[in-house]
């Protein structure tokens, strides 16, 4: 089960991480997503407080001038956050939580967080990732040439991940990131107190035994 690890999952726009991420959390009961807050407006598809929390810019700006937000970027004209409600309600309930960010966002949550584990997902092309953005059928022409040129940017911080797993086949994709998490909470760090119990139980059990009867 969780400990409360942080795994922070980053892409351009139309690389897929929408999907990977809800079929990563389809695989650990123990991990919940981390609703961002958004003043971008919602896609037909979308569910507001399960997609995002679909806010206007005054409430938003309000929220980031209280403080309430973990990290938070202006992204392709809109602004996106991480309010710290999220994380601390991940920890209170001892779950695992996910971020869908940018890599804005991913390098203000390592700042505050350097045990987060941060993984960039990539496209297997340049012209896959313009035809997956044409594909959705929601972007103005001017919005799809925004996020297709900052698409270079975001991937020009990929030395800043943790890893970096190339999005061309999603069920391979979806099973290497299983594989980071489950590589992730086996790492010594993370499970030396299982280690020490054990040798703590081991003391106890030679300290109460009693020494044979020659």
């Amino acid at each position: 089960m969780s400990t409360g690890e942080l795994f922070i999952v980053c892409s351009p726009s139309g690389a897929g991480k929408t999907t990977l991420c809800r079929r990563l959390l389809g695989r650990f009961a123990d991990m919940r997503f981390s609703v961002s807050h958004t003043t971008r407006p919602r896609r037909p598809q979308e569910v507001d407080g399960q997609d995002y929390h679909f806010v206007d810019v005054a409430t938003f700006e309000a929220m980031a001038g209280r403080g309430e937000f973990a990290e938070w970027a202006f992204v392709h004209g809109n602004r996106y956050g991480t309010s710290n409600a999220e994380i601390r309600r991940a920890a209170e309930e001892g779950r695992a939580i996910l971020f869908d960010v940018d890599y804005q966002g991913a390098a203000q949550i390592r700042a505050r967080y350097p045990s987060a584990v941060a993984i960039f997902i990539l496209p297997p092309s340049l012209d896959e990732l313009r035809r997956r953005l044409q594909q959705r059928g929601t972007e103005t022409a001017e919005s799809l040439e925004l996020r297709y040129r900052n698409a270079l940017r975001e991937i020009e911080a990929y030395p800043q991940f943790d890893y970096l797993v190339v999005n061309d086949d999603v069920e391979r994709a979806v099973e290497t990131l299983v594989g980071i998490v489950l590589a992730e909470r086996a790492r010594r760090t993370r499970r030396a107190a299982a280690a020490e119990r054990l040798l703590g139980e081991a003391t106890i059990s030679r300290s109460g035994s009693s020494p044979r009867a020659g």
